[in-house]
C-alpha cells in the first residue's frame, strides 16, 4: 500500500506519516510505504491521488492545508470534496499567539486593546502566506477590525525568532517553533486558537476562554483514500487507524512532536473538510491573501 505525503520529507506531516504507515503494516500485515510527492503546497501529491486507482493500495496523508488551497490557488488538478473519501482525521495542532515579552500586554483583551490604540503601529509574523499561522493571524485581524499588518517569514521558526529579537512583536505560529522560547521567558503566550487548551501550553486559555470565540481553527492531518474505493475497504482503514492512535505510544509520539489524538467517523472528517473550506474561503478573500 502506498501513503501518499504531498510534501518533503522531514516534516511533521511525513514524520507523523511515516510512524502511521508502520503501525499500519503490522495491523494490515501488509507492507505500507510512504511517498513523497512534493510540489505547489500539496496540489501535485494530492492531484496523483485523486487519479489513483480506487482499490486500496493509494492513501493520502493529506494536511489541513488541503481546506485551504481551494481557495488559495485559483486552479487545482483535483476537487478537494468530491474527488476523495474521508477514512478519518487523525491528529490536530493548535495555532499559539505569542508577543514579545516588552510588549505591554498580558492578555489578548490588553492586546487588542493596545493594537486599537496605535493603530500601524504593530505587525504580526507567520510561518508564510497561506500558512494555518498566517490564517488565524487574518481572522483575528478582521474579526476585530484592527489595523495589523502581516509579516511573512520562510517557516515557524524564524517567525519566533523575529517576535525573540523584537522584530516582529507579535506572532501566530505552532506549538513546536514557540514551546522552548515560552519556557525560556523570551516570548510570552497569551492564548491558542484551538477549541481546548493544549497539552504543550496547559496554562495557556484559548482565545474563546479569552472572550474571542470567534477565532478558532487549528492544523491537522488526516487520511482520504480516492472517490470510488470500497465502502468495505474504508471501514477496514478507519477501523485499524482508530486501533493505532488510541494505542499509548501513539499519543506519547505525537505529544514530541505537538499534535493531538482526535480521531473521527469518516463522516465527521468528510463534513469538517466541507465546513473548513467554506470558513477559511471568506477569510481568504477578506484578507485578499494570494498564493505566492
Amino acid at each position: 500500500m502506498r501513503a501518499v505525503v504531498a510534501f518533503a520529507p522531514g516534516g511533521v506531516t511525513d514524520t507523523f506519516a511515516r510512524f502511521m504507515a508502520q503501525k499500519l503494516t503490522e495491523q494490515l500485515g501488509k507492507q505500507v510505504y510512504v511517498e513523497n510527492i512534493a510540489g505547489a503546497s500539496g496540489n501535485i501529491g494530492t492531484g496523483q491521488v485523486a487519479k489513483a486507482a480506487p482499490d486500496g493500495h493509494t492513501i493520502l496523508f493529506a494536511f489541513s492545508s488541503h481546506v485551504v488551497n481551494p481557495t488559495l490557488f485559483a486552479r487545482l488538478p483535483y476537487d478537494a470534496v468530491n474527488d476523495f473519501k474521508a477514512v478519518t482525521l487523525a491528529v490536530a495542532s493548535t495555532t499559539v499567539l505569542t508577543v514579545n515579552p516588552a510588549v505591554p500586554a498580558k492578555t489578548v483583551k490588553e492586546l487588542v486593546d493596545l493594537i486599537k490604540a496605535n493603530p500601524g503601529k504593530y505587525n504580526f509574523g507567520s510561518a508564510g502566506v497561506g500558512t494555518q499561522a498566517h490564517l488565524a493571524g487574518e481572522l483575528f485581524r478582521l474579526s476585530l477590525g484592527l489595523d495589523l499588518v502581516h509579516v511573512p517569514f520562510g517557516g515557524g521558526g524564524p517567525a519566533v525568532a523575529a517576535v525573540v529579537a523584537g522584530h516582529t512583536p507579535i506572532s501566530f505560529g505552532s506549538p513546536q517553533a514557540a514551546m522552548q522560547h515560552v519556557k525560556e521567558g523570551t516570548v510570552r503566550a497569551l492564548a491558542v486558537t484551538s477549541k481546548t487548551r493544549s497539552q504543550i501550553f496547559p496554562d495557556v486559555p484559548t482565545m474563546a476562554e479569552a472572550g474571542y470565540p470567534q477565532i478558532e481553527g487549528d492544523s491537522w492531518v488526516g487520511i482520504l483514500v480516492p472517490a470510488g474505493t470500497p465502502a468495505d475497504i474504508v471501514t477496514v482503514l478507519h477501523r485499524e487507524s482508530a486501533k493505532i492512535l488510541a494505542q499509548p505510544d501513539t499519543k506519547e509520539r505525537l505529544a514530541v512532536l505537538g499534535y493531538e489524538v482526535v480521531a473521527s467517523t469518516p463522516e465527521d472528517f468528510a463534513n469538517r473538510i466541507k465546513i473548513e473550506i467554506e470558513m477559511w474561503a471568506k477569510v481568504i478573500r477578506a484578507a485578499n491573501i494570494k498564493a505566492e
